[in-house]
């Protein structure tokens, strides 16, 4: 699984090839979340609250490179939360 950012200890990255809904991976040391695309929700996982909420002001910063990303499975690095 290609890890497509890294800020703040936080690692992203993007199954491709994977089950819907469009989906990217977020993991912080021992946590995990999983956060749906268009509606950057958390669908599963355990990040802490401060973590969750720093994925999703990057998810949307990112998301429509997500999404595209996700579409047509061209990897590319994004940049993290500064």
């Amino acid at each position: 699984m290609p890890e497509i950012a890294r800020f703040y200890g936080i690692i992203v990255k993007l199954f491709f090839n994977d089950h819907l809904p469009p989906h990217f991976h977020a993991s912080y040391g021992e946590y995990v979340g999983l956060f749906d695309i268009k509606t950057l929700d958390m669908l599963e996982g355990d990040l802490p609250n401060r973590a969750k909420k720093m994925v999703i002001e990057w998810g949307r910063i990112h998301q429509e490179e997500l999404m595209n990303m996700w579409e047509t499975q061209e990897f590319k690095k994004l940049k993290g939360l500064e």
